[in-house]
């Protein structure tokens, strides 16, 4: 990469409810998709410290941290994303950030492929990192 070329990385979190539905949160910026909670790190973060800090943003939830699964390329946005399994921690109240709109809890079956295909390498995660290319 050159020195001015443009280049991001965000780390985001996989959680689930006890019917194994994943939290997913409707932005209200860009295509306004539905995706998980996380974002992009800020200059000197890690991507448990930009984790950590945007799910608080952007759920007001503090998150347990329980492993990274995976590491996936997007083409279509020249960027790494890290993907977490995390919890709440218990009698956490979710409360949206100006950022998103809504938030539901989905079934796999309703989440876009390559969505589904992040989560399913998270829930079935037996030690081995994932890294992957859309």
């Amino acid at each position: 990469m050159g020195f001015h070329d443009f280049y991001r990385m965000s780390s985001h979190a996989v959680i689930c409810n006890a019917q194994k539905q994943i939290l997913m949160l409707k932005a209200n910026y860009a295509d306004c998709a539905w995706g998980l909670p996380g974002g992009g790190l800020d200059v000197g973060e890690t991507i448990h410290e930009a984790l950590i800090r945007e799910c608080h943003e952007e759920i007001g939830c503090d998150v347990q941290v329980e492993y990274l699964s995976g590491v996936y390329f997007h083409a279509s946005v020249n960027s790494h994303a890290f993907i977490f399994k995390c919890s709440l921690l218990e009698n956490a109240k979710i409360q949206l950030s100006d950022e998103h709109s809504a938030y539901r809890w989905l079934s796999l079956d309703e989440l876009s492929t390559v969505q589904k295909i992040r989560i399913e390498d998270c829930l079935s995660f037996h030690g081995t990192v994932q890294s992957r290319a859309f």
